[in-house]
Order: C-alpha cells, then structure tokens, then sequence
C-alpha cells in the first residue's frame, strides 16, 4: 500500500514537473513572439546591395517601434487591420527593411533616399534630389569580390544627402551602369524611393520589379550589427569563428 502511494505521489510530481516546464517554454516563447513583434526583431544580410554599409554574413537587429506598426510588423503579415498605427515616416538616409511591394513578402533592405513628392534621378552616376545633384567625394578605393569572387578595388564615394546623413557608396561599373542614368521618379504620396550603396548592383527603386514602397510596406529600421561572419563561412561552425568572424564590425551601429 505504502509503495503504490510513494508511485501515485513521484507520478504526480514528474506530470507537474512536465506542465512546469511546458507553461516555462510556452513563457518564453510568447515573450520572444512580443519583443519580436513590437521591439526588435534580427535579419542577417545576404546579397551585397549595400556594401560597403552592410555586408554579406552581416547579423543586425531591426527596430520594429520606430516606424510605428503595420500588418507587416507581425509575422506572416496577417491581414488584421491596415495603415500605420503610432506611425513615424522614415528619414532620408535610413536603411529600412520592408516587404517587397510585388508580393507584400519577401524582405528586402535598403537605404531611404526619397521622400514622398520628391523627385529622383541618377544623372551620369550623380544622385539627384528634386533637381538639385547631391554632393559625392572620391575617397579610397573598396576591395570587393566581382562577380567571380575576384577581389578587385572598386570606386568609392562619400555621398552627402540634403538633410545631412553621409554615407559611403561604391560604383563597381564608375558611372556607365545600367542605372546611372535614367528618368525622373516622381515618388507617390505615402510612399518612399529606396536604394543600396552598391549602385551598380543593388535591385531597388530603380527598377520596376521592386518599385515605390508604400509606407505600410516598412517592417523596421537597421540599428546595429550584433554579429558578422566571412561571406561563405558557416556560423554553427564555433571552432572557426576565430578566423571568420569580423570581430571588427560586433556591436557597430549602422548609419
């Protein structure tokens, strides 16, 4: 009799112990689900659209709060209501992730360059904004991989928006891209003209497939890289972080 109690009593404490630690798990996962809804939430980096800012095996975290919150600040970006609430409108010189306005799901990430009403044009490589060129400096050249992972040197500016935020671009093909050159982009109302710092190969704005972004579209803004790896390296792989790491970029802010 006294054993067939002593199993009911362990029974009882290994099944509480067991709804113990499914409540903990089922805690933590919906505080992870609120932080990364309504605070930050962590995107890794992989094409080169805008180095030399970011680089690929870049690991950085994404305000959420800064924008305000749209559809597409939950994820699988369920239809419950539309618009903005407690809505900011991005800054020019932001780099912003967004949904991809041709299938509201695909995340993309760029700089701001233009706001809504303002009028866009790459004139022989120079940016222009509503008329008026925006100031670039040659600095030192930036090594890259080319299209064969080559490491070659390409040119590299230090471009000046009007509102004041500089950053550095590089132009792999100088000023004979494709797409330094093209027409005037009015930018809608409520909507934003994005582009990445490597202007010669980053899909943007400047190409219809990607297009104005409707300001419900943005998911956050880009604040800080909290890890970054070797482009090709493995990050699970801990015994080569060593020597693939880029120690150098932890914890930078990105502007």
């Amino acid at each position: 009799m006294a054993n067939e109690v002593d199993s009911k009593t362990k029974a009882a404490k290994e099944e509480g112990g067991i709804l113990e630690t499914i409540k903990v798990v089922v805690q933590a996962l919906l505080i992870a689900l609120v932080i990364r809804t309504l605070l930050f939430q962590p995107f890794n980096i992989p094409s080169g659209s805008l180095i030399p800012t970011l680089l690929i095996g870049d690991y950085l975290f994404v305000s959420k709060y800064t924008y305000g919150y749209s559809k597409h600040s939950i994820p699988f970006s369920p239809p419950l209501f539309s618009g903005r609430v407690w809505a900011a409108e991005p800054k020019r010189g932001d780099i912003a992730v967004f949904k991809l306005p041709t299938d509201n799901s695909t995340d993309y990430i760029k700089r701001v360059i233009g706001l809504p009403g303002d009028r866009i044009q790459m004139i022989e490589g120079v940016l222009n904004i509503n008329g008026q060129p925006v100031k670039r400096e040659r600095i030192a050249d930036f090594v890259t991989p080319d299209n064969w992972g080559r490491s070659v040197s390409v040119i590299r500016y230090r471009e000046t928006l009007p509102n004041g935020v500089s950053h550095e671009i590089i132009e792999r093909e100088g000023d004979t891209g494709s797409f330094d050159n093209t027409p005037v982009f009015q930018v809608p109302p409520e909507h934003f003209f994005m582009m990445g710092d490597n202007r010669d190969n980053s899909l943007d704005s400047r190409d219809r497939s990607v297009g104005y972004v409707p300001f419900e579209n943005f998911v956050g803004r880009a604040e800080i890289i909290f890890f970054s790896i070797e482009d090709g390296a493995s990050a699970w792989k801990i015994w080569e972080w060593p020597y693939t790491v880029r120690w150098n970029r932890l914890f930078s802010t990105i502007k």
